[in-house]
Order: structure tokens, then sequence, then C-alpha cells
């Protein structure tokens, strides 16, 4: 079988010898932060958006990546030439570093991987999703931070209540899923996303690009009853693409509807371009 390499701190390795050590705050403290983009047909999806949010992360974080925007692409061309994935995930991600006391951050360690993916987004949307909404907050929510605690601890609890995802809320306004963004069509034809709290998704910037001049379109709060009453609700993410909610708690919602079925085209045709 095939061994990937990946990049850390600028060295190309075999992912079988690749390693940090456990003095990183990232193993002590949970602390770091990571982007993730795809490629396809060698040809990396909105990597300028990408890297956007990976240095506003990197800066909140109080963490200096060690390498420019350019450098950066450069080593990404490196891994990916090396590795022959012309569809694939790559993760940029940048630890606190080796604290000398395990609390206060350090020279950060800079790993990139890539892993093998399918190739093209298909725009039929033939899957839905289930939630289970939760009471919670994340942490520095504009951040994309290496902390999913609450989101694999909820894991079970999800379960029990036959849901496939959390959908986090606060003081009784929606934000968003562990992974992804969150949108609703009212009762009144507008698209609707949170606005607050929430964390600035590559797919969610470019589906609220591609629904204004079509949609009426809001960033705002959404109160979980407004649920109650949505013709269409779906999430956005690079992973998901776009993907129906059939049902928060014991609200159903139902199946795609015209506007997740158009976006979920456009945003094929994008990702295509």
């Amino acid at each position: 079988m095939k061994e990937f390499f990946v990049l850390v701190n600028g060295e190309l390795l075999p992912v079988s010898t690749a390693s940090l050590l456990i003095g990183d705050l990232s193993v002590q403290r949970g602390y770091g932060i990571f982007d993730f983009f795809k490629t396809l047909g060698g040809r990396p999806v909105f990597l300028d958006a990408h890297l956007d949010r990976f240095f506003h992360s990197a800066a909140r974080m109080r963490l200096e990546p060690g390498k420019s925007r350019e450098e950066l692409k450069e080593m990404i061309a490196t891994l990916q030439h090396r590795n022959d994935l012309p569809d694939s995930g790559i993760r940029l991600t940048l630890t606190g570093g080796y604290s000398p006391d395990g609390f206060a951050p350090a020279t950060p360690n800079l790993v990139i991987t890539q892993q093998p993916l399918a190739s093209i987004p298909v725009p039929e949307l033939t899957k839905t999703i289930r939630l289970v909404s939760y009471p919670h907050r994340r942490q520095l929510p504009d951040v994309k931070t290496i902390d999913y605690l609450m989101a694999i601890w909820l894991q079970p609890h999800m379960l029990e209540r036959g849901g496939e995802d959390i959908l986090y809320h606060s003081d009784g306004s929606i934000t968003e899923c562990p992974r992804s963004n969150f949108f609703v069509v009212t009762a009144g034809d507008i698209l609707v996303t949170p606005v607050r709290d929430v964390l600035r998704g590559i797919t969610r910037g470019k589906v609220l690009e591609l629904a204004r001049g079509r949609f009426a379109v809001e960033e705002r709060d959404i109160a979980l009853d407004e649920l109650r009453t949505a013709k269409e609700a779906f999430v956005t993410s690079t992973g998901r693409h776009i993907l129906p909610v059939s049902q928060v708690d014991d609200v159903v919602i139902g199946g795609p509807g015209p506007a997740s079925r158009w976006l979920s085209e456009a945003l094929y045709r994008a990702y295509v371009e």
C-alpha cells in the first residue's frame, strides 16, 4: 500500500515516521488551530479564503505561523507533488509548541497533511441529516481551533436521541453545528443563517455569495422556535457541502427544497470552476 507524506515544520516525512513530542501544548492543553480544504484535479478549492481564515485564527490565538501565504502555498504544492493525490483533503495544523512550563505558548509547530477524498461533490441531494439541539457556546467561536471536546463528549447523548449531529444554541438562539454552519428558509422564503458566535465557514460564505441576487438573505439570530415554521434547513461545510436537515429534536422539517437544490447546483459549479 502506498505510504503518503506529511510536512512537519517544512520537513517532508512519511506518515509512519512523522511525529510531535508529547510536550506540545496541543497534547498538554489542547491548544492549537487548523484549517482544511479540498483539492479537485490537483487544484486547491477556495485556497485563499482558507488561508485568510488560517491566518485570522493564528492571530486570534497569538500563534505565529512562521510562514508567509506564498510560502505556505509552495509547501502545499510540494506535498501535492510528492503524494500525487489529485482529489484530496489537505489540513494545516498550527500547535501551541513545546512549552517550557506546560502552559505558556511557545514556538508553534506547523503540520500539513493530505488524505485521499472522493473526487467531486455531487449536486444531487440524496441524503439528509437529523440534528439534536444542545445549549453550548464554543470558546472563541470565530477561531477554528482543535478543541472539539463538547462535540465528542455529546456523541452518546446524540445517538441516544437518534441524531446524527449536534446543533448548538445559546440563550434560545441557534448558532452552529460542531463542524458545519446552519441555514433555514423561513415561512416567508427568506434564507437565514446565524451571525453571532459562529465560525465563518468558507462554504457558508460561498453559499451567501451565490444566494444573494436570487433569494432574500439575512444574517441574524435564529430562535429555536422558528424551526417549527421553517420550509427548509440545511448545513454547510467543506466536507458536507450542502446537506439538508430533515429533523431537529421533535421538529420534522422534511427533505431538500428548491433553495437547497438550487444552491447545491450552484456550489457544484463553483467547485468545478
